[in-house]
């Protein structure tokens, strides 16, 4: 068995590829979820092309395996050389510790887990094998292409519908349910922010194709951009095209990640040639097609072709229905878990941001009430859910936020923000909408002058010092920024 752990130089090799992925969960999750999550996640070594991770608790092995496996997956085999799967476990006394207090797994549980790349796990590899049973998961595999895993458990059927996604889910519905004949909506193109149900819709639809027994490939953006790499780099780029366009049926989720002018071409070529050919195309991303803007015009333009759906906020009823949904699926393994309306009502009002966050919820809820055997109050509730609680904190800005506010309030066009235009009624929005993105976001010099347009670092940095100078001098000027801050943040 190879560990490329072993000489220190290939350590130091493997410590900053390792970084780079904790870097990009950070960047691509935000602060929030990575802190919660993979602040604790190690990686221990690399055996046989497998990285072998760890994290202190069972807890968190387990939300790790359920909500973001495949992307730390993906991530790890694009950065870290000569790895082709991960194997996620928990280490040391924190495991020790976790085996004393958490329930204990089912043996139906531990007698179907695998390994993340479905292979069974070897006696020697038991303590990295996760926590889910085979019957629970599936993959979609045509001629050698792996898909990326399916969860049985996320259907049409038990999706919960509400005001927020009740014309996503029926254009979905529609989509996955037509046998033959032309497709009514292609490309569709379903966006929402993180944790508002866009992977169960596209999961839910991969199913459903596939009980018809048509040829189906659900595949995230970092797990398409795996398969492309590793078919150039074996030279067999040209049977994977063909092989990726002979299908019914394409899923790409979080296609926002997609990178690289190459694999962005392939994928627009492969999109066009599945809609010509009458397949059907289901894609998810986390903002409109226009505002994919590290994309080629190209690829945004044959994706806003379709039918583009948003998913909006969870409101309260639907945040409900959620709720009692996790709470009677964590029934079934604690029968003692009571929780009562008035705490379900202050959960569901308190937790406004995402279905990731109620779940997180739950747990808490669950945690509370199976270790210290006390009734749950809303007090209880608080300070269980106290961390999740968001409703008090500024919103997180976006770049695109800021020049569609921008170009609005000064009677431009945002696509005159992005033009290189250097008329004055367009210089100085542009110029402030920098300055409001260097002010209200983390995104640096660089990566704000990529979102305008593809402009110098120096551009930007001259943008902001002119609009510093400028608001000390001009009274008019200074509340115009303030008022565009403000509405920016509420």
């Amino acid at each position: 068995m190879a560990d490329i752990g072993g000489p220190d130089h290939h350590r130091a090799e493997r410590d900053q590829a390792w970084d780079r992925v904790l870097r990009r969960l950070r960047a691509e999750l935000g602060e929030d979820v990575y802190s919660s999550w993979f602040g604790r996640l190690e990686l221990v070594a690399v055996i046989d092309g497998v990285a072998q991770l760890t994290v202190p608790t069972r807890f968190l092995k387990s939300w790790i395996q359920s909500h973001y496996i495949d992307k730390v997956r993906a991530l790890t085999s694009v950065e870290i050389d000569g790895v082709r799967d991960i194997a996620l476990g928990f280490r040391g006394a924190a495991s020790r510790q976790a085996n004393r207090t958490a329930p204990a797994e089912t043996p139906a549980a531990n007698q179907g887990a695998s390994a993340v790349s479905g292979r069974a796990a070897s006696p020697e590899r038991a303590s990295f094998a996760l926590p889910v049973s085979s019957e629970r998961t599936t993959t979609t595999e045509l001629d050698g292409i792996q898909g990326s895993p399916l969860d049985r458990r996320l259907t049409l059927a038990s999706f919960l519908v509400g005001r927020s996604n009740a014309l996503a889910h029926a254009a979905a519905e529609k989509v996955a349910r037509i046998e033959s004949g032309v497709p009514l909506y292609n490309p569709l193109y379903i966006h929402a922010s993180v944790g508002l149900g866009k992977t169960h819709l596209l999961q839910a639809v991969a199913h459903e194709v596939l009980s018809g027994g048509r040829r189906v490939i659900y595949l995230t953006a970092d797990r398409f951009m795996y398969g492309f790499v590793a078919a150039l780099k074996a030279q067999t780029a040209l049977a994977f095209k063909e092989r990726l366009r002979g299908i019914d049926l394409l899923v790409i989720d979080d296609v926002q990640f997609l990178q690289g002018k190459s694999i962005q071409q392939e994928f627009c070529h492969t999109i066009n040639a599945l809609i010509d050919a009458g397949r059907q195309v289901v894609i998810a991303a986390d903002r409109p097609p226009g505002d994919l803007e590290s994309l080629d015009e190209r690829v945004r333009s044959r994706l806003a072709g379709g039918l583009v759906v948003e998913m909006g906020a969870l409101d309260e009823a639907l945040r409900v229905k959620i709720l009692e949904a996790r709470i009677a699926a964590a029934r079934v393994h604690q029968p003692n878990f009571e929780v009562n309306t008035q705490v379900l009502t202050y959960v569901a009002r308190v937790i406004t941001t995402n279905g990731r966050d109620l779940d997180g919820a739950v747990n808490r809820l669950l945690a509370h009430s199976t270790l210290s055997g006390a009734p749950l109050t809303v007090e209880v509730a608080e300070a269980a859910i106290r961390d999740l609680v968001r409703s008090r904190e500024p919103r997180k800005v976006r770049i695109e936020d800021i020049q569609k506010l921008v170009a609005t309030h000064y009677n431009v066009s945002r696509a005159d923000i992005l033009s290189s235009r250097r008329s004055a009624g367009v210089v100085k929005p542009r110029q402030i909408a920098m300055y409001l993105s260097k002010q209200l976001t983390l995104r640096s010099l660089p990566e704000i002058g990529r979102r305008f347009g593809g402009r110098d670092h120096t551009t930007v940095l001259h943008a902001v010092r002119k609009i510093e100078n400028a608001v000390g001098a001009d009274p008019t000027l200074r509340e115009d920024i303030e008022l565009l801050k403000r509405m920016l943040q509420e």
